[in-house]
């Protein structure tokens, strides 16, 4: 039997239930081979050949799928179609040892029985280029990351992280907070009228001031708002030129990655991790009961392409007659153009089966997974329906030197917004309603006039979706990259959700500015949006991968040498260990001294002079130093590495005895953490070392037996989180029966 190798468990299950047991089917779960995790992986100064090693979670995977290559009389490599997918493809080719020369790759745009058939007559070699392409952004990405992520661990604090597009990103973030900080608003001022012909034939309308002399009026001030209603009351409102027209409105091009995060974003409040993650279900399959098995929704997800097959829009059209009848059909089939620099592998996002409607399938999708599959069916067939039409009129009034305008329009045939309403912003002068069909020259009564005073806002903080737009816009990462950077972001804490929107933490400043002030080139848009182009060039095979890293990598490296020792100091002490001269060097806790010879030699040796409290160790005994961290001052001993004991810092205090240890009965003592968070500790440590965030009671959960414990509104619940005990404390339950 043939053996067909996928990515996932679900669209593995979802082929094998279309090929009906014809042929094996298995999924590799992604990746089984990538650079190491705790080693840079790329010889530098062999050509930056990378050294792949065999995932440790998919050495059983892949020794399962080597047994079953040795029994498949053909393989076929599955994989999604694109970069990533190929060369997954790629390791799969070389870690099972098929001929690299071999047709065994196959791929298909939607997973459906007659495209995984189609795939299946026509295998081909992998497609070097691609792999080619993808290991060149895999190998720059661990270079910066690799190499940026420890320079800033060491000049600001532990745990921080930098990438390519990544710092990139968030160096969007930061800027566009620093223009909402120093915004200055502008005062200025509406004014609007409420006229209605002089005969009374015609129902009322507003119009809006919008010329002075003829040109774009801008009032500033009261006093200039004052100066044109005086003028206004002292002068007559007349009709001056009326603009009808057809107004028509062309159909959305249909969904690809970006555009369905953004719609996604504004019609649900997705997230782009969430948004991505259902139409991922969708794509490879979800479990349908009623359908026997898995059933494949939508086509391939991470597209930068608005095309669609000719197939695809004979259908469309097709349906569209049906529903909605043949005037709904445009007279030539819709097409949209792809924006600059797009890859347009594949096809835009659309359902795969059009007799699947959005209403046949609510009662058995979720909420979310319906209201994906919905957006992406509705957004496709309107994208292949007649334009809507709207009857537009534009009135210009005349008061002396001020000119008011009045707009509207109204609904003549729906088009395309049958099936999708599209989220544009209008005109604020524009309403849904037609002003009355005045003649020029009409005259007109004033039914009153007001100005309002207004301020200019500052920019808005981005979303999710003006993130993802912003960096498609300026070329920034790719469609298979929004999703993952937003949340590398948020799972970072450099920023943080305010009301929807994204406001960079405070180490998000300290983060930028750094990366701005040594790596320039990095943190530009220009450079990384010129970096994507570089690598299309791989994919279409004009320039080798090794060049492209081999003239990013030297002035990078430069950059980093001069980052990492801008201010150092090389001083008359020798290094203990070694006898070679110390440098002086600048970390995040302040400078200390640090060897020459590193990195034979690591001793380092720090200048702060140690503060040595009164306050004995409680592991060793021996006097605790002051120390200053993140959170401030602390106590830790001075044996270190050896003894890692910490206290907080502070004037010695009675000890705050609350609660009951549920371990050994003595009192709890009420203790606070490096971080400032209360806790409760034993006071029986260090031979009972029990601790808990709340209050113990001294009691045991009847359900679980794990510690019962006092919450500050005082419930008692069970400590074990997966355990759903609760009491009211016992003062509420004495309170309620007196």
């Amino acid at each position: 039997m043939d053996l067909i190798i996928v990515e996932s468990p679900h669209k593995a299950k979802t082929i094998s239930k279309y090929l009906k047991g014809k042929y094996r089917v298995d999924a590799s779960g992604g990746h089984i081979r990538d650079l190491p995790q705790k080693t840079l992986g790329i010889a530098i100064e062999k050509n930056f050949e990378p050294r792949y090693v065999i995932s440790p979670d998919k050495e059983e995977v892949v020794k399962r799928l080597a047994e079953e290559a040795k029994r498949a009389d053909k393989i076929y490599l599955a994989t999604d179609p694109d970069r990533e997918g190929e060369a997954i493809s790629w390791h799969l080719q070389t870690v099972l040892g098929l001929d690299e020369h071999g047709l065994h790759r196959i791929e298909f745009n939607e997973i459906s029985a007659k495209a995984v058939e189609r795939a299946l007559q026509k295998p081909r070699t992998v497609n070097y280029n691609l792999v080619d392409a993808q290991q060149a952004r895999r190998v720059l990405d661990r270079l910066v990351g690799y190499k940026l992520s420890p320079f800033l661990n060491n000049k600001l604090q532990n745990g921080l992280s930098a990438g390519r597009v990544q710092s990139v990103a968030l160096r969007l973030i930061v800027d566009r907070e620093r223009e909402i900080n120093a915004f200055v608003p502008e005062e200025f001022w509406t004014v609007t009228a409420e006229l209605q012909d002089e005969e009374q034939k015609a129902s009322p309308f507003k119009a809006t001031l919008d010329k002075y002399c003829d040109k774009k009026a801008k009032i500033c001030s009261k006093e200039q708002s004052d100066a044109a209603l005086e003028a206004l009351a002292k002068g007559k409102f007349t009709v001056g030129a009326v603009k009808r027209s057809v107004a028509k409105s062309h159909a959305p091009a249909p969904f690809m990655t970006s555009t369905l995060q953004q719609a996604a974003s504004g019609k649900f409040k997705y997230s782009a991790p969430e948004t991505m993650l259902v139409a991922q279900h969708l794509y490879e399959g979800i479990d349908i009961e009623s359908e026997g098995g898995h059933v494949a929704f939508i086509t391939y997800i991470r597209t930068d392409s608005t095309r669609v097959s000719e197939e695809a829009q004979a259908a469309a059209r097709e349906y569209i007659a049906g529903k909605y009848g043949a005037d709904y059909v445009p007279e030539k089939p819709n097409f949209y153009a792809s924006k600059k620099g797009a890859q347009d592998a594949h096809e835009a996002i659309r359902p795969i089966d059009l007799s699947r409607t959005p209403e046949s399938v609510k009662k058995i999708l979720d909420k979310k997974h319906y209201n994906i599959y919905k957006l992406v069916y509705d957004r496709f067939i309107a994208s292949q329906m007649a334009e809507a039409q709207y009857d537009s009129l534009q009135l210009e009034i005349v008061n002396g030197d001020y000119t008011f305008k009045a707009s509207g329009k109204a609904l003549i045939f729906a088009g395309y917004t049958k099936a999708y309403q599209d989220e544009k912003e209008g005109d604020e002068n524009i309403s849904n309603k037609l002003p009355p069909a005045l003649q020029e020259g009409v005259p007109l009564s004033s039914l009153g006039v007001k100005s309002e005073q207004k301020f200019t806002n500052p920019p808005k903080r981005f979303t999710d979706a003006s993130l993802v737009k912003a960096m498609e816009e300026l070329g920034i990462g790719r469609p298979s990259t929004y999703a993952s950077i937003i949340s590398v972001l948020n799972k970072r804490k450099y920023v943080e959700k305010a009301e929807g929107f994204m406001k960079p933490t405070e180490i998000a400043f300290r983060i930028t500015d750094i990366l701005m002030k040594y790596f320039t080139d990095i943190m530009d848009v220009k450079f990384t949006a010129d970096m994507e182009s570089k690598l299309d060039e791989i994919d279409k095979g004009g320039k080798d991968w090794h060049t492209l890293v081999a003239d990013f990598y030297p002035p990078f490296e430069q950059k980093l040498r001069f980052a990492n020792t801008d201010g150092d100091e090389v001083t008359d002490v020798l290094c203990p260990k070694c006898g070679k001269p110390m440098v002086r060097k600048t970390g995040k806790y302040g400078k200390y001294l640090a060897c020459s010879g590193y990195p034979a030699c690591s001793n380092i040796i720090s200048e702060e002079e140690v503060e040595t409290s009164d306050v004995p160790c409680p592991k060793c005994g021996e006097l605790m130093a002051v120390k200053t961290g993140r959170y401030g001052k602390f106590l830790a001993c001075p044996n270190y590495p050896k003894c890692k004991s910490t206290l907080p810092y502070g004037d010695k205090k009675e000890d705050v005895l609350e609660g009951i240890c549920p371990e050994c009965g003595k009192p709890a003592k009420r203790l606070k953490s490096k971080s400032g968070k209360i806790y409760y500790g034993c006071s029986g440590y260090p031979e009972c070392k029990f601790m808990s965030w709340d209050i113990p009671t001294g009691d045991r959960c009847p359900q679980c037996k794990s510690a019962l414990v006092k919450t500050a509104r005082g419930t008692v619940k069970c400590s074990n989180k997966e355990c759903s005990y609760k009491e009211p404390a016992k003062e509420q339950v004495a309170e309620r029966e007196t």
